[in-house]
């Protein structure tokens, strides 16, 4: 089977890039290039191209033809349609990386299967997602355009330390280390689901090149449910340390912060339960094995057999301290 990876080398897709490689797929990422993960020799065949540069990415392929085809970084309809006018013909199967936030928000129920609705008013990323879908899914009905849409929620890999103020960097971690405070959004006792990368990539295998996950959408999570002030709490237990937590009202922080609004506004705030019937159906290989506490403890050991990785956001850490002498000179004032 030939697959190719519009990606490949992020947080998600290089697990799942090397779990393809583990059955034995032959694979090609088109990209920029500016990123090289650790992949076997030889073992990933790799096209770089501008993928928004739709005439060279015309004449790049011009000449190739792919059992499947992934979209890892499309996040507006116009590159969903590019892809849907490039691919006609030339696959069997398109999957779309789409987001489990684009699910209701906020949600009326708390367990969510992937036919609860697409409705996210405050963050716009989602909203481009959900009209990614709707662009696809209207491709499959009318034209019979070969799509299946996997909707990832928080997925986290090797290098990725989660706080509520995000995952890419080291800051929380450093913080923590410090012995300084650490905040967390709203009373920390709302569940999310955190997904080690790892896990994800055998729910993703077993869809590609499976031909009833065409026209079908999947969201592809573990099963652990963990409350806010657990997950920090964890990092710091992986870190040999305890974790100094501050509440800061959701409200509190768009004001303070607005950047950060969208995205717990649009997400992290609500507790979430995934109903995985459906992908434990279609891949019964599928059974996340890698608890929060252990993975964290992964990433914790690979950053410091990487201590280049460990990048800390000046500005954001700056940020939080400042929310947090604000919230408290507010008490002390009231």
């Amino acid at each position: 089977m030939k697959v190719l990876f519009i990606g490949g080398t992020g947080n998600i897709s290089t697990p799942c890039s090397r779990e393809l490689l583990r059955r034995g797929v032959e694979l090609v990422h088109l990209n920029r290039g500016s990123s090289t993960p650790d992949f076997p020799e030889g073992k990933v065949r790799s096209i770089h191209c501008d993928v928004n540069d739709e005439a060279a990415l015309t004449q790049a392929l011009e000449k190739e033809s792919f059992d499947v085809v992934v979209d890892w970084i499309a996040f507006r309809p116009e590159q969903v349609l590019r892809d849907i006018r490039l691919f006609t013909g030339k696959t069997g199967q398109y999957i779309y990386i789409s987001s489990a936030s684009a699910y209701r928000k906020p949600p009326l129920q708390p367990v969510i299967t992937e036919s609860t609705p697409l409705i996210n008013p405050y963050w716009d990323y989602s909203q481009l997602k959900i009209l990614c879908e709707r662009e696809l899914f209207r491709a499959w009905e009318e034209t019979g355009f070969p799509a299946t849409v996997v909707r990832p929620s928080h997925t986290y890999g090797e290098s990725w330390i989660i706080s509520s103020f995000g995952s890419r960097d080291y800051t929380a971690a450093a913080r923590m280390l410090e012995g300084r405070k650490i905040p967390v959004h709203g009373d920390g006792q709302s569940l999310w689901v955190l997904t080690h990368a790892e896990d994800f990539a055998v729910g993703f295998a077993g869809l590609v090149g499976n031909p009833n996950s065409l026209g079908e959408a999947y969201h592809i999570t573990s099963d652990e449910l963990l409350t806010w002030d657990r997950i920090h709490q964890l990092l710091a237990s992986a870190l040999g340390v305890k974790a100094d937590i501050i509440h800061l009202p959701l409200d509190f922080i768009e004001q303070e912060a607005p950047e950060f609004g969208p995205g717990l506004r649009g997400d992290k705030s609500y507790s979430v339960i995934f109903d995985n019937s459906k992908i434990k159906a279609a891949v019964p290989d599928f059974q996340p094995r890698i608890s929060y506490a252990r993975g964290i403890r992964r990433s914790v050991v690979y950053l410091e057999a990487h201590p280049e990785k460990k990048i800390i956001d000046t500005a954001k850490d700056a940020l939080m301290d400042r929310m947090i002498s604000t919230y408290l000179q507010g008490f002390a004032g009231a």
